[in-house]
């Protein structure tokens, strides 16, 4: 797992339990975390503590969220920004991105996704030599897009190597079938909520990984979705 032990996030939100939700979530995570329910409060932690991330609302109470991009990349240009927005407008996610964002999230999402592409915008800012995960005798090559098992390639398709990732980069949390649905298809809306495939490509995935001798680290949890967990 990625260690964030000394990072530090702040969390701009103005709705006070989705704040709290992900305040909880990124303290559990290892992250030092700070929170901010508007861009007055939020500049001012900006000019007084350096972060490693920032996850903003482009919706403020007080104005758009956007405009503290400037202020963020003045005080830390290696600071790494996520855009959460109720709008969803390409326009909003161009001038986001434009201004220096790394990611852009539309609402409602699941956290557990968040919690992918923060690690995403983690590792790409790393600039490792080797962009990979481990865990146990799995170990995926983000760059090339390639996963070996006890040292023996394994094939997969994009949608098996996306949903290994997800599984991976959220290992021991519960993902509902909701959340892996949209994590795999957000750009698809035909195929959202279509949890026959979902089982198929995790039916897939474990054959595969079992076929190299490797162990079903996926766990059917009843009613609520899938873990992955070495126990």
């Amino acid at each position: 797992m990625v260690d964030y032990e000394n990072r530090s996030i702040l969390i701009v939100e103005d709705e006070m339990d989705l704040q709290e939700s992900m305040r909880v979530f990124f303290t559990e995570e290892g992250f030092q975390v700070q929170v901010a329910k508007n861009k007055f409060d939020a500049e001012d932690k900006l000019i007084d503590h350096k972060f490693d991330f920032v996850i903003l609302d482009s919706g403020l109470p007080d104005g758009n969220g956007l405009d503290l991009i400037k202020v963020m990349k003045t005080n830390q240009k290696d600071l790494g920004i996520l855009i959460l927005s109720a709008k969803n407008s390409l326009d909003d996610k161009l001038l986001g991105l434009d201004l220096g964002a790394d990611d852009y999230m539309t609402k409602p999402f699941h956290i557990a996704e968040l919690n992918s592409r923060i690690k995403a915008i983690y590792r790409r800012r790393q600039g490792r030599e080797s962009n990979g995960l481990k865990f146990k005798e799995i170990y995926i090559n983000l760059d090339e897009q390639s996963v070996t098992v006890n040292e023996i390639e394994l094939p997969l398709t994009q949608k098996e190597f996306q949903l290994l990732v997800y599984f991976i980069n959220n290992q021991r949390r519960v993902l509902s079938k909701e959340s892996i649905s949209n994590h795999l298809w957000e750009s698809q809306s035909d195929l959202m909520g279509n949890f026959d495939l979902i089982y198929t490509h995790i039916k897939n995935l474990r054959k595969k990984i079992e076929g190299l001798s490797g162990k079903n680290y996926i766990k059917s949890v009843y009613g609520m979705g899938y873990k992955f967990i070495s126990e």
